[in-house]
């Protein structure tokens, strides 16, 4: 269905990635509608079942339910004011979660046309991990990879080399 439209390189990292730190058999809670990348990983055989699109910052309910071994969050926390609420709230106690880096050379995005696609934050590394320990997490993995796109010009050539997304699995500390 998604055939050709996704970021192939970001959406290949993320999946090696998950692949390393869980099995199949694990349910999973993946923040956010229904995605291509939720449909990538039920075609790669994982169980997983999407929040409705419910304001996270508002109603954490969805993540308090125990009924998951794991939470996914693939590019959700930038959107939400206070992605510590959410993160505190989850009963489950392992998270795959990436979040875009804050870049010098670009300022955060803004869909004017959609209010609900607008970047609240954008993380450095320390803070994120800051973020996710405050929260009671633990970090056991993590990497940092560049997202180049198929344009000219100066801000083009530093995102082949410049980091811009952020990627960590981490379990809930006791």
């Amino acid at each position: 269905m998604y055939k050709n439209t996704f970021p192939k390189k970001r959406y290949n990292i993320t999946l090696d990635f998950l692949q390393e730190v869980i099995t199949k058999d694990a349910t999973i809670l993946d923040l956010g509608v229904t995605n291509p990348f939720s449909d990538l990983l039920r075609n790669e055989g994982y169980a997983v079942t999407n929040t409705k699109g419910e304001d996270l910052d508002i109603d954490t309910s969805a993540v308090k339910n125990d009924n998951y071994d794991l939470i996914t969050a693939f590019e959700i926390f930038e959107h939400l004011v206070s992605p510590f609420n959410v993160l505190k709230d989850i009963k489950a106690d392992r998270i795959v979660a990436s979040v875009p880096l804050k870049l010098w050379f670009a300022g955060a995005y803004q869909n004017k046309e959609d209010e609900r696609d607008r970047h609240f934050h954008e993380f450095e590394d320390w803070q994120f991990d800051w973020l996710l320990e405050k929260a009671g997490w633990t970090i056991k993995k993590r990497i940092k990879f560049t997202n180049p796109v198929r344009k000219i010009g100066f801000r083009p050539i530093l995102r082949r080399f410049t980091p811009r997304y952020y990627l960590v699995y981490a379990e809930r500390t006791l």
